[in-house]
């Protein structure tokens, strides 16, 4: 390997690190049930926090709860994989590109 070779892969690396301390820090927020359910996560795909609104915890519906759950979570994470690929699409890869 040469030395510039060498330091493509030391710019590259630093470049990775930064966006991934960017996407660490980018809060995405999605919500299903008109807010009854919202989910906070990171752009590194780490749920952050869950709220749940107390008029939609109903013991005898729980499927209800699970399903506002669930797809509140499904759209924060696909918004967050968004935010990531377009943070990470910038970055030029040597010999790749």
């Amino acid at each position: 390997m040469n030395l510039s070779m060498l330091k493509q892969a030391r710019e590259l690396k630093t470049k990775l690190d930064k966006a991934q301390k960017e996407l660490s820090n980018t809060i995405v927020e999605a919500s299903s049930g008109k807010g009854a359910v919202k989910v906070i996560i990171n752009g590194q795909q780490k749920i952050q926090s869950i709220e749940i609104s107390p008029q939609v915890i109903n013991p005898d519906k729980a499927e209800v709860l699970e399903e506002l759950v669930l797809k509140a979570v499904s759209e924060a994470i696909a918004k967050s994989q968004k935010v990531a690929a377009k943070q990470l699409s910038g970055l030029k890869f040597p010999g790749l590109t």
